[in-house]
């Protein structure tokens, strides 16, 4: 092999280092970026501390939040959403929707009442006693919310009406741990 050839061949092997070098940190920064974008605008994982809505959701599970499914329509009563606490926007709660903007609601002898008609609430515990509550009438823009475990939870009750702009995302799957996988209902 001549000189000619092998320095040829040395800068064949340094341009192709390079290549696989700055290929795979486009790659790495490609897959950083979407990430951010999916984790941003899509889905996001969440953690649940607290017992708030046992039997739903139990302490420790950890649950996957559609950022984008309210993008298209609007929150429905019954979908258990994430927001941002509004007492303190820095920590996010989750809680089921109870009542929509202009709906009057009323909790009376441990049942629900929209718009003073009943509405059983087939997820909640059937010999679940709590305080009667109301009737409030849910301003334009806000959104009732209340924790599946009606006796251990901080909820509309407690803090008042969700403003829409805190709401993060629905709540759609519970993926750990694997003995409680599935959707969220």
């Amino acid at each position: 092999m001549s000189d000619l050839e092998s320095k040829t061949l040395d800068k064949n092997i340094q341009s192709s280092k390079k290549s696989l070098i700055r290929e795979t940190v486009e790659s790495i920064l490609i897959a950083a970026v979407l990430a951010m974008i999916i984790r941003l605008f899509v889905i996001e994982p969440f953690y649940i501390p607290s017992g708030s809505m046992e039997p739903t959701l139990m302490v420790n599970d950890r649950i996957i939040v559609s950022k984008i499914s309210y993008y298209f329509e609007e929150p429905e009563r019954g979908d258990v959403v994430v927001f941002k606490y509004p007492k303190d926007t820095s920590r996010n709660f989750v809680k089921r929707l109870i009542a929509k903007p202009g709906e009057t609601v009323e909790l009376k002898n441990s049942k629900l009442y929209i718009n003073g008609k009943f509405l059983p609430e087939s997820y909640l515990p059937a010999d679940l006693i709590y305080p009667d509550f109301g009737p409030v009438t849910v301003p334009e823009d806000h959104y009732f919310m209340l924790g599946d475990n009606r006796n251990n939870s901080e909820d509309s009750r407690f803090w008042g009406f969700l403003h829409r702009d805190l709401i993060i995302g629905k709540a759609v799957i519970i993926y750990w741990p694997p003995s409680r996988i599935g959707l969220i209902e």
